[in-house]
C-alpha cells in the first residue's frame, strides 16, 4: 500500500522526519495517561522501528497520518499483531495515538475508518479488535463509531503488566467483516478514501 487518502488526511508509510514530533508526543502526559509511562526519545524511535518492522514483515500496520492540507505528521493510526497470549488471540488490531492539538475533530475516526475499509476490502481480513484500560473514554468512543461492540465477557489482563497494576486490566472490542459490511449501508458512516498517488 503507498498510502490511504481520505477528506482532510494522507495515511502513509513512515519518514524520518516523523520521529522528532512522534517523541514529543510519546512523552506527553495527555497523549501516554492511558499507557503505563511516558517513553524517551530513545524508547520512541525503538517503538517507530517496531512499527516500521511490522509494516516490512506483514504488509501491513501502524500508518503516519499527515494532514493533507499542510503535511503536518499528526500521529498515526493502523493495524497490527498483538505480540502477547490472550483468550482472543491470534488477532488483528487496530489502534490509533494521535496529537493532542488534533483532538476532538473527528481526525481519528476519519483515519480509522479507513484503516477498517482497508482491513476488509484489501485485506480480505474477517475480524479486527481494540482494547484499551477501562478508563480511556476518549478511545473507546472511536470504537464505538467504527461500529465496533464489546462484551466484558472479553476483557482480559494484559500480561505485559504485573498482578495489581492499575493499568492492567483491559476492555476488549470486536468488528466482524459481515457487521462491517452490514453496516456500511446504514448509520455507520464510512469516509470517502481512495489509494493515494
Amino acid at each position: 500500500m503507498t498510502g490511504i487518502a481520505t477528506e482532510r488526511l494522507l495515511l502513509r508509510r513512515w519518514r524520518a522526519t516523523d520521529r522528532e514530533a512522534f517523541a514529543r508526543m510519546n512523552a506527553d502526559p495527555r497523549v501516554m495517561e492511558h499507557f503505563p509511562a511516558l517513553l524517551s526519545r530513545q524508547e520512541s524511535d525503538r517503538q517507530a522501528d517496531d512499527i516500521e518492522a511490522h509494516l516490512r514483515e506483514h504488509g501491513f500496520g501502524a500508518y503516519a497520518v499527515e494532514l493533507r492540507e499542510t503535511g503536518e505528521f499528526i500521529g498515526f493510526v493502523g493495524l497490527s499483531i498483538p505480540r502477547f497470549q490472550a483468550a482472543f488471540m491470534p488477532a488483528v488490531e487496530i489502534g490509533w495515538r494521535l496529537d493532542p492539538a488534533h483532538w476532538g475533530k473527528g481526525l481519528a475516526t476519519e483515519a480509522a475508518q479507513a484503516i477498517v475499509r482497508h482491513a476488509f476490502d484489501a485485506l480480505q481480513l474477517v475480524e479486527i479488535v481494540s482494547f484499551t484500560v477501562p478508563a480511556n473514554v476518549r478511545s473507546r468512543a472511536v470504537m464505538e463509531r467504527l461500529g465496533m461492540t464489546h462484551d466484558p465477557r472479553d476483557d482480559f489482563d494484559d500480561p505485559n503488566l504485573p498482578p495489581g497494576h492499575p493499568m492492567r486490566r483491559h476492555v476488549l472490542y470486536r468488528l466482524e467483516k459481515s457487521k462491517w459490511e452490514h453496516s456500511r449501508g446504514s448509520n455507520v458512516k464510512q469516509v470517502d478514501s481512495r489509494e493515494a498517488e
